[in-house]
C-alpha cells in the first residue's frame, strides 16, 4: 500500500542517528520536532482511514457470513417441507455468497494488515515525539555548555598568546636595558681624563680675586674717605 511505503521511514526512524547528523541540534530541533508533528498530523489522519476501511472489509465479511448462514438455514427449512428443488435454489445462493465471502475474507485480510501497521507507525511516531519533546531542553543545555566551553577555550588561547607576548617584551625590555647601561659606561669612558692639577688651580684663582665691594672699600681706605 502506498501510505505504508511512504511512512516506512518512519517507522524505522532511530532519533538518536537523526541527532546525530544535526549540525546545531539547538537550532534544528524546534523544526524537527515541528516537522514530525506535521507528520504525526498526516500519519494520524492515514491511519484513521486505513482503520475505517479494516471496518468496512469486517461488516462487509460479517455480513456476507450472516448471508451465507441464512440460506444454508433455508435450504434446511425447504428440505424439512419436502421442497428440494427450493433447497438447491437456497444452496446455489449459499455457494455465491461463499464464493464471494473468500473475496472478502482476503480483503479484510489485507485491510486489518494495513490498519495494524498504520497504528504501530503512529504509535512510533507519537512516542519518538514524547521522547524528543522530554529531551529537548537537556540537549539545548548540553549545547550551550559546550558552546561556553568553545569560548572559554578561545580565552584561554588567547591568554597563552598574550603571556607569550608579555614574555618576548621583557626579553626585549632587558635587551634594551642592556644596551643603555653599555652605552653609559662607553660615554663615561669615552671623557678625558681628570687633571687635578687644574682644578685645583681654578679654585685658588677664584680665592685670589676680590668682588668688586671689597676692591673699593679697600681704595676708599687708601685714599682716607
Amino acid at each position: 500500500m502506498a501510505i505504508l511505503e511512504r511512512f516506512n521511514d518512519i517507522i524505522k526512524a532511530n532519533i538518536n542517528a537523526i541527532l546525530d547528523k544535526m549540525e546545531d541540534p539547538s537550532k534544528m530541533i524546534d523544526q524537527y520536532l515541528m516537522e514530525m508533528m506535521d507528520d504525526l498530523s498526516e500519519v494520524k489522519h492515514d491511519t484513521a482511514g486505513v482503520m475505517a476501511e479494516e471496518t468496512r472489509a469486517k461488516r462487509l465479511l460479517d455480513d456476507n457470513l450472516a448471508e451465507i448462514g441464512k440460506y444454508a438455514d433455508f435450504s434446511k427449512k425447504a428440505l424439512l417441507d419436502g421442497k428440494e428443488d427450493d433447497a438447491r435454489v437456497f444452496i446455489g445462493k449459499k455457494q455465491q455468497l461463499e464464493s464471494a465471502g473468500k473475496g472478502l475474507q482476503a480483503a479484510y485480510e489485507s485491510a486489518h494488515f494495513n490498519a495494524t501497521k498504520m497504528r504501530q507507525m503512529h504509535d512510533k511516531l507519537s512516542l519518538d515525539i514524547e521522547s524528543l519533546q522530554a529531551r529537548r531542553e537537556m540537549i539545548k543545555a548540553k549545547v550551550s555548555i559546550a558552546k561556553t566551553q568553545e569560548k572559554l577555550n578561545e580565552v584561554v588561547s588567547s591568554a597563552e598568546k598574550t603571556q607569550a607576548a608579555m614574555g618576548a617584551f621583557e626579553r626585549m625590555e632587558k635587551k634594551a636595558d642592556k644596551m643603555l647601561d653599555e652605552a653609559s659606561a662607553m660615554a663615561e669612558l669615552s671623557k678625558e681624563p681628570l687633571d687635578n692639577a687644574e682644578k685645583l688651580e681654578e679654585e685658588y684663582e677664584k680665592k685670589g680675586t676680590a668682588t668688586v665691594d671689597e676692591e673699593l672699600k679697600k681704595l676708599k681706605e687708601d685714599m682716607g674717605l
